[in-house]
């Protein structure tokens, strides 16, 4: 289910989300100060490109006072609204029996684009 999942993702708008995550990513790394933001914004990208059979751990070890920081930055700037377009899409999909599977999908990318800092993905 997974490759299949990735296919028909990929082809109904996981490739355009990928293009405006990088697009957005290489933006952000134009600045200095951008360049954390820019690299949580590749991680995004990636996630959106092939989403099924990858989870989100936290990072081992303490990550710190400064991914709450940035997490705290990162949800004011625009977080926020990314969440609340995965989340609308996710419900948007969740509603339908065959959308289930990519309503988690969106799901699962509403938890990383509230917080980035301090989360790693990783393969099933």
């Amino acid at each position: 289910m997974g490759t299949l999942g990735n296919l028909i993702w990929l082809i109904f708008g996981g490739f355009l989300v990928f293009i405006e995550y990088m697009v957005a990513g290489f933006l952000l790394c134009i600045t200095i100060i951008g360049i954390p933001f820019g690299i949580q914004a590749f991680k995004l990208a990636f996630l959106a490109l092939w989403p099924f059979g990858k989870t989100i751990v936290l990072t081992p070890g303490n990550p710190g006072c400064l991914s709450t920081i940035m997490n705290i930055l990162w949800l004011l700037i625009g977080g926020i609204w990314i969440a609340l377009t995965h989340l609308i899409f996710g419900i948007l999909l969740g509603i339908t029996i065959i959308g289930i599977p990519w309503a988690k999908q969106h799901f699962k990318l509403v938890s990383l684009a509230l917080t980035p800092f301090g989360r790693d993905i990783r393969d099933n």
